[in-house]
């Protein structure tokens, strides 16, 4: 019989702790250990059985979570999700949990309409499976409440739902190259580790990265303070530029489009795509559609397919592509999906990563 994932809530909200639970004991695969009203208490639970994954609030009484994880982190690395309300103060604080060693982010739940709860419940059981995969060093009972809508999991849509497959016609080579990246857990740090090492005249690069509304944007003003090249969250008409990357904010999908010589991004809602909004795959197929030869496709870390099919749609347009390794992965899920797919040229080890856009750049 598979081993479920048990998992320790850390929440000083008894409702949040409440519906979590709930939620969570929804999928099949999941356990819920025990739900602890501060970090005291979490420790406690922890020395009697350990976790497979902890999910942790911010702001809670007697220590907060940012110093909570990075005693835990320093002493018995734990995957540990941070799970936090939708504020723009709060979205500061959670990248510093990043960086101190969560590997992803959920948002509280809240009862709302089923179909939202479900949606938002589909996303936090798929962020807790990822971080159960996730790869860690040390670092410096379902009541008869249960909210509705989640016990059913929706139908894995594919890019499809946003835009069609690519016509075959690859595009002739122009001057600019467009890079497109996709990430999920684990990818907040590797993005940093990987856009630190890029110079202010890098290519276009655009991005999703699987995130939260509103934490996208904290996520890019961090690294647009970290990194030479200009960061930011992407808006709707944004143009892709030399030395300039655009962010997929959280929430809506973001694809590249093409008006003559020049690249810009569209930024629209729409509905999960591979289990997800913003999309990889959403993303690769506009690439394919849009730049053909003139793309190159980087997928890293993070659980799941997304983005396989849309990798091997710019691989067959013409586009360079490269996977990150299984050695520099928190988790190998989707660069080994895409590699499975056969639309992976290279594949290397995360520090490579930069090197072979500027190598492919210098090429052009």
């Amino acid at each position: 019989m598979k081993k479920k994932i048990r998992v320790l809530i850390v929440d000083d909200s008894a409702s949040v702790r409440q519906i979590l639970t709930a939620v969570l004991q929804s999928d099949p695969d999941i356990e819920v250990i025990g739900a602890a009203p501060d970090p005291f208490v979490a420790a406690r639970r922890i020395a009697e059985e350990i976790p497979d994954v902890i999910t942790l609030d911010v702001e809670m009484p007697r220590m907060d979570g940012i110093t909570f994880l990075r005693k835990l982190m320093s002493q018995r690395p734990i995957p540990v999700v941070m799970c936090s309300s939708l504020t723009e103060s709060g979205s500061e604080t959670l990248m510093q949990a990043m960086e101190a060693g969560a590997v992803d982010i959920i948002l509280k739940p809240k009862i709302a309409a089923a179909d939202h709860l479900a949606e938002q419940s589909e996303r936090i059981c798929q962020v807790v499976k990822s971080a159960a995969q996730a790869r860690l060093g040390t670092r410096k009972q379902v009541s008869a409440d249960r909210p509705a809508g989640v016990h059913e999991p929706a139908k894995k849509l594919t890019a499809d739902a946003m835009l069609p497959p690519p016509s075959g016609r690859a595009m002739a080579k122009t001057t600019e190259m467009v890079v497109c990246v996709g990430a999920s857990t684990g990818g907040t740090e590797a993005l940093r580790e990987f856009l630190e090492k890029m110079p202010a005249n890098s290519p276009g690069i655009v991005i999703v990265q699987h995130m939260p509304e509103k934490f996208t944007a904290a996520f890019a003003k961090r690294l647009n303070g970290l990194c030479e090249m200009e960061i930011k969250e992407a808006e709707n008409g944004d143009p892709v530029l030399r030395g300039h990357v655009l962010i997929a904010p959280g929430d809506r999908h973001m694809m590249l489009e093409r008006q003559g010589a020049r690249y810009y991004v569209s930024v629209k809602p729409g509905p999960l795509v591979s289990r997800h909004r913003p999309s990889v795959d959403v993303l690769f197929r506009s690439a394919a559609r849009a730049a053909g030869t003139n793309a190159m496709g980087v997928i890293m870390t993070g659980m799941g397919d997304d983005g396989a099919r849309g990798m091997l749609e710019m691989h067959q347009a013409g586009a360079f592509t490269v996977a990150q390794d299984e050695a520099t992965c928190i988790v190998f899920g989707m660069p080994k999906e895409a590699i499975a797919h056969g639309g992976v040229d290279r594949t290397v080890p995360l520090h490579q990563i930069a090197p072979e856009i500027l190598a492919a750049d210098h090429r052009r």
